[in-house]
């Protein structure tokens, strides 16, 4: 259909293919909508929806073969719905006794107590930092005057990482189950647009999913389920190889034989705990980057074939590349009309996210091109080396941006890295407003005073081709013509470079078993933190996973 068609096009739409009057149609739902861009500019939705008539089996039969083909040759199929819908296991009955502690309510572990409070095992839900309000003042105090909150950041928090980021809700992870369906109706029923039931690529933003998180809280206490603020757990508390409960804030002992540890990508201090006490755990393979700035309308005429559209929002892109070496770069957490966001959580280490609002309005369209890193590329053998990776990442950024987030030009940066001289910058003649878009303050080598907004500050850079080793650096420029091939202009001199992005996702696995648990029985490793999950909803479809494994297992 084309991008400006009315909704009631639809039904009379799917009247005319099936042959039939749009009065014979009971009911209609969109099942699934993408944007089909192949012949720009002429832009057009693809939908899949599901029709109720009355006499469907009649229906199917009477639609010929030959009108079956001949609508399938224009890429329309007709065929009977199914739907794959969620069912919790049947549980043992919860006990009064020992109710399940989830630590972190992020995604995973929100997700899990949601589950587990709403088939009645009245969960305790411990999390380091603050509610979700009181978060987002800490957050924005930070990004206006750089004081930084230890537990109470862009990392930590009601919500988890991805709170503060674009709340893309897609996910590659297969769906056999019906988890991911379920995660997003329960987003839905939070307060979430009904939309993201049938996008193809649905996202909330920054602004919508702190009411929904909220939302979701306060479904938990209304079973029961206790959600703990500022609660940070500290120690774990094991006899006879099995979880006996946990140690909050150095001082409060709480028992219980079961324990989720939903901990998210950035508890470095909790792995390091985990670690002290045995509990198993490997270094794993994960991403590091830098991430760029275009303006969002020349991202938009490159996706649509034309910069505004009232019916499209900010253009969004997905791009890979292999390079010589055999690493792989590819864009991550992609932010059409989005924000650079100091992402920090450690006191002298500087990490940077993206993030958008729900509309995508801002001037510009980032992502993170990152590079893959391995053990291999770590100092040691140890579990917790990728941690010490990340820190000198996010040490050698915090320096050359003198705390704030630090920013070149990519002709500068690739100058510096291959020594060859930038080719004029189009942009620069094009969009001669281009400048950064931040949460946070940018800040150039030279520039000695307090951080300050990028807006007040002088358009000078700092040189981010520091941070990175030398082999990431050209695994970056060597991915970065790659993807000029596909969206051509990607490249262009004068792009903005920051850094560094450094929590693509855990670099700790900590082993499970097939029945969720780890060694230490009793002790459930959830979601990204643990290494089994990758964003919002995949985390949030493995603390599902989590809380079924708990119902079939007991307590």
């Amino acid at each position: 259909m084309p991008v400006s068609h009315k909704e009631g096009a639809l039904p009379e739409k799917a009247a005319e293919l099936l042959h039939i009057e749009k009065k014979d149609i009971i009911s209609w739902k969109i099942t699934k909508k993408s944007i089909d861009a192949r012949k720009k500019p002429d832009i057009y939705f693809i939908y899949t929806i599901d029709v109720e008539v009355a006499e469907e089996e009649k229906l199917l039969r009477r639609l010929s073969r030959n009108f079956r083909t001949r609508a399938g040759m224009r890429g329309i199929q007709i065929q009977k719905a199914e739907e794959i819908s969620y069912h919790f296991p049947k549980a043992m009955m919860p006990s009064d006794a020992g109710r399940p502690v989830i630590i972190g309510t992020g995604p995973a572990g929100l997700f899990c107590g949601y589950l587990l409070a709403k088939h009645g095992y009245r969960p305790i839900l411990l999390e380091r930092g603050k509610a979700v309000e009181d978060r987002r003042k800490d957050v924005e105090s930070f990004w206006k005057t750089g004081v930084l909150q230890p537990d109470s950041n862009v990392q930590f928090g009601e919500g988890g990482a991805g709170t503060f980021s674009d709340g893309k809700l897609n996910t590659l992870v297969k769906d056999r189950n019906g988890r991911n369906r379920e995660v997003l109706r329960i987003f839905a029923r939070a307060g979430a647009p009904e939309e993201i039931l049938y996008e193809a690529k649905p996202h909330i933003g920054t602004d919508l999913l702190m009411r929904v998180v909220r939302n979701m809280r306060e479904e938990i206490l209304t079973w029961g389920g206790e959600v703990r603020f500022e609660s940070k757990v500290t120690d774990i508390l094991i006899d006879s190889g099995a979880i006996r409960g946990v140690v909050i804030n150095d001082t409060e002992r709480l028992e219980t034989d079961t324990v989720v540890l939903a901990i998210g990508h950035s508890a470095r201090d909790t792995f390091q705990m985990l670690y002290e006490r045995a509990v198993p755990m490997e270094a794993k393979s994960f991403a590091v980057g830098l991430r760029v700035e275009h303006p969002r309308r020349m991202i938009d005429r490159i996706q649509y074939g034309m910069e505004e559209n009232p019916f499209l929002q900010a253009a969004d892109y997905k791009v890979t590349a292999k390079t010589e070496s055999g690493r792989g770069v590819y864009s991550f957490c992609m932010c059409p009309g989005g924000y650079v966001v100091n992402a920090s959580s450690e006191k002298g280490r500087l990490a940077i996210n993206g993030m958008s609002y729900s509309g995508r309005a801002g001037r510009n369209s980032n992502s993170a091109v990152i590079v893959t890193v391995t053990p291999e590329d770590f100092e040691s053998g140890h579990p917790l080396s990728g941690i010490a990776f990340q820190r000198m990442l996010e040490e050698k950024a915090y320096q050359v941006g003198h705390g704030s987030i630090p920013v070149e030009r990519y002709g500068d940066f690739k100058k510096a890295v291959t020594g060859k001289e930038p080719e004029p910058s189009r942009i620069v003649q094009e969009y001669p407003d281009f400048t950064p878009e931040q949460k946070g303050g940018y800040r150039s080598s030279s520039v000695e005073t307090d951080a300050v907004p990028f807006a007040q500050a002088q358009m000078e850079f700092a040189p981010v081709h520091l941070i990175l080793p030398e082999s990431l650096n050209l695994a970056f420029i060597e991915g970065m013509e790659q993807f000029d091939r596909k969206l051509p202009g990607f490249q262009d001199s004068g792009v903005y470079v920051s850094g560094v992005e450094s929590r693509t996702s855990s670099p700790v696995r900590i082993c499970r078993d097939e029945t969720g648990q780890s060694t230490v029985r009793g002790l459930y490793p959830c979601g990204e933190g643990a290494g089994y999950a990758g964003g919002i909803t995949s985390a949030a479809m493995d603390g599902i996973y989590i809380a079924e494994k708990i119902a079939e297992h007991g307590f």
